[in-house]
């Protein structure tokens, strides 16, 4: 049997080789068609939008822990090994570094050759503000700002709860971020309609966040950009963003690259008037999108040490307190 850090870290390795091939069934693909699915008919069933909303959203996450939870317990009656792979390929398809960075990259590449549309096009592929209007600078911050917001949402937390559930975990993080993604909107359709998968969201990514956010000065000394204002930034304006959580890593990669990331900006032909997240010390080029991605990539190693270290030092503990009874003891008591 393949102990569970293994697992996750040739899972990491399987994203890294293969990123998300398009013509492979993924996860993520059915649990939307689950909740857009369960959305037609609760909308039709209560006429309270945030109750329909609510039963979207628990019955979504419950059928992705029963379906993940029946393959699990299936698969407990083939040979370890085959366990151990079915375990790897669903934790593969939680974390998704490797098609972040590809999307940032052709980015960079388009404006690295000055083509303004096909910039433009890519970038609004991976942020969900309007880019029609977006100069090369906002295109850059854009992008960089995604990079850091999804180094959380794609990576960090769904690798923290694959370390707390294994693929059960991982698949119950992926079904709410799905949520959010779906229905996390404040707009006039889901503001009451997605409240509570919005709630969802802010609660899983809380720790995770918050552990990256950390991590990301340390990925910055190593990559040899400026890890004192990362550090510096993220104590000053982590609580700056509208998100509970993203601002902890936005910040944190703002002052690596000396960037100043948010302010104003348009959604769906709103200009909505967010804080600036940052100071502007360097000036913003398509290498500042290469920076963020290593940044990126650094902090996901770093955070997969780090929590298996501590999944070590937690099974050790366990076994020493279940030999010296202290465990025993406790239930006894």
């Amino acid at each position: 049997m393949i102990l569970l850090p293994f697992q996750i870290m040739i899972a990491i390795i399987l994203d890294a080789l293969l990123g998300d091939p398009p013509r492979w069934p993924h996860p993520v693909r059915y649990i939307a068609l689950i909740a857009l699915f369960l959305e037609r008919k609760t909308r039709s069933s209560f006429r309270n939008e945030k109750v329909a909303g609510i039963v979207t959203a628990v019955l979504t996450l419950v059928s992705v822990v029963v379906v993940t939870l029946t393959l699990l317990i299936l698969v407990k009656h083939l040979p370890p090994l085959v366990g151990d792979v079915v375990s790897i390929l669903v934790i593969y398809t939680g974390i998704a570094r490797q098609d972040l960075a590809k999307h940032a990259r052709a980015v960079k590449q388009a404006l690295s050759s000055t083509n303004m549309a096909q910039s433009r096009y890519l970038v609004s592929l991976i942020c969900g503000r309007d880019t029609a209007d977006l100069d090369a600078e906002g295109i850059i911050r854009a992008t960089v700002e995604s990079v850091a917001e999804n180094t959380v949402d794609g990576i960090t937390a769904p690798i923290f709860y694959a370390f707390l559930g294994g693929p059960l975990g991982i698949m119950a993080y992926k079904s709410i971020s799905t949520l959010d993604s779906l229905f996390g909107y404040k707009n006039e359709r889901y503001r009451n309609f997605g409240w509570l998968s919005a709630r969802l969201d802010d609660l899983a990514a809380y720790v995770p966040s918050r552990l990256t956010g950390l991590i990301v000065p340390i990925a910055a000394l190593i990559q040899g950009v400026s890890a004192l204002d990362s550090f510096r930034i993220y104590r000053r304006d982590r609580l700056r963003h509208a998100s509970p959580n993203s601002g902890h890593t936005e910040s944190a990669f703002a002052g690596a690259l000396g960037l100043r990331l948010g302010g104003p900006c348009s959604y769906e032909g709103i200009l909505k008037d967010k804080p600036f997240i940052g100071d502007s010390t360097r000036l913003p080029t398509p290498h500042s999108i290469e920076l963020s991605v290593r940044l990126m990539t650094t902090t996901t190693l770093l955070f997969f040490v780090m929590l298996a270290i501590l999944w070590s030092l937690g099974v050790f503990v366990l076994g020493f307190c279940t030999r010296c009874g202290v465990v025993s003891s406790m239930v006894g008591v």
